[in-house]
């Protein structure tokens, strides 16, 4: 069979599960004890191709009910020719979201919409893989009116039209090639969330914040909302062993009702926050310019779990943020987020990424890379996050040197796990947990 008539032949799924909540990595004020998680999909080709990688994210339980979501999107992916799949990733958005009886879960939100950002994510994963480039540098060297036919714009076009979208990117390709040059040489500006964990003691603080500025970081992040006293501590620690020149974000992970969020960032703005991230519901536009008006001049960062790129409109259009947080696994993979990039670039709001979790560093490091180079081609004010576990589990695992994301130079979308990682911690049959349960029984 010849690679233009290999199809996909299977869609399989895996329930990942990794045990950080013992070491309270990624505990915050609203998650204390998370076990960072993957619902993990294959797209298996035939003719011995490439494989498609993607995956959502979640902490823990529940990851089950998103591993059945991406179940039942398999008869849409099974049989179709992975030609027609690379050459418009599109397509199969398309076909997904406007499944009308799994749309009614959503519409375009929760468990299904992040199911179908796991199979978009993994079809570009396998478009990438095939024309042998990162997928940074695939979007990168794409013609501008291919990108356009990739994003939908039902809901979005008043505020961003095909036509402003395409205009967009035709600047953006200008001295695209100089940027992906100094991309490679320099990378990506980065920050860390390393030291700011809530379950951390303040020693353990203090430390990794120090090693922070060492390693070349010049923005660290705090979780913050739990309480008050406790964050003042923290803060003024944290600013402490920094220094006043290093930015210090701080993150409520959407603890707080508006008032409070405006009442609790003032009294910590002593220690001088870059930005309040998630300081109140994603959902609520709204609250969000209200809380902007009353803390400025710190800015409002959100987006981690802003389900679509309707609410992100809305937030652009009501003044609400300072700073946009896309995450690459929340919503309908790139498809959705090339239309986010957009939103971001029509109205002038630096897009500072989420990332963390399992894989998401590894994902959205090529979204980014993708908007310096060829949409926004700047850097300035923009960071990505990292977090420094888990990576050891993906084949291509994020590089940071100097404070920066090395630009992935491997094809693909970064997104493939080590067979032997997948083996020992799929849940509830994998031999770490099946050792787990055994250890407790002995117990």
């Amino acid at each position: 069979m010849s690679v233009t008539t290999a199809r996909i032949t299977a869609v399989d799924t895996y329930d990942i599960r990794f045990p950080t909540s013992r070491e309270l990595d990624g505990s915050d004020a609203m998650n204390p004890d998370p076990d960072y998680s993957a619902a993990y999909v294959v797209l298996r080709t035939s003719a011995g191709g490439h494989e498609g990688h993607g995956f959502s994210f979640t902490i823990g339980r529940g990851n089950d009910v998103q591993v059945a979501a991406i179940d039942a999107l398999r008869p849409h992916i099974l049989g179709r020719p992975v030609s027609d799949l690379c050459d418009d990733p599109g397509s199969l958005y398309r076909d997904l979201i406007g499944d009308s009886q799994l749309r009614w879960l959503g519409p375009e939100k929760g468990v299904m919409h992040m199911a179908i950002g796991a199979v978009v994510n993994a079809v570009w994963d396998l478009a990438a893989k095939r024309e042998g480039k990162p997928l940074w540098q695939l979007l990168a060297d794409a013609e501008p009116e291919w990108l356009v036919s990739q994003v939908d714009f039902r809901y979005i076009a008043d505020a961003l039209t095909p036509g402003e979208a395409l205009e967009l990117l035709r600047t953006g390709k200008q001295g695209a090639p100089e940027r992906a040059a100094e991309l490679l040489r320099r990378g990506y500006p980065a920050y860390t969330t390393s030291p700011g964990w809530l379950g951390y003691s303040d020693e353990k603080l203090t430390r990794l914040a120090k090693q922070a500025v060492a390693d070349g970081f010049t923005q660290i992040k705090l979780k913050v909302g739990a309480d008050l006293e406790d964050d003042i501590r923290r803060c003024r620690a944290a600013r402490e062993a920094v220094g006043p020149d290093i930015r210090m974000a701080i993150d409520a992970n959407q603890r707080w009702n508006v008032g409070e969020a405006i009442e609790w960032t003032n009294a910590l703005a002593e220690f001088d926050p870059y930005w309040i991230e998630e300081p109140t519901s994603p959902d609520d536009i709204l609250g969000h310019a209200t809380v902007r008006r009353g803390v400025s001049p710190v800015k409002v960062a959100t987006g981690e779990h802003v389900q679509n790129r309707i609410v992100f409109k809305q937030l652009l259009q009501a003044e609400a943020i300072d700073i946009l947080q896309l995450d690459s696994a929340r919503v309908a993979g790139v498809n959705e987020n090339l239309a986010i990039l957009l939103l971001a670039a029509k109205f002038g709001v630096p897009v500072c990424p989420h990332a963390g979790g399992v894989g998401l560093c590894e994902l959205v490091q090529h979204l980014s890379m993708f908007d310096y180079v060829a949409l926004t081609g700047t850097t300035e004010n923009r960071v990505i996050e990292f977090v420094d576990h888990l990576h050891q589990h993906f084949l291509d695992p994020v590089v940071i040197s100097a404070g920066h994301y090395r630009a992935p130079i491997e094809p693909g979308f970064s997104a493939a796990m080590h067979q032997a990682a997948i083996d020992t911690f799929t849940y509830p049959d994998g031999a770490f947990w099946v050792a787990d349960r055994a250890e407790g029984d002995q117990g």
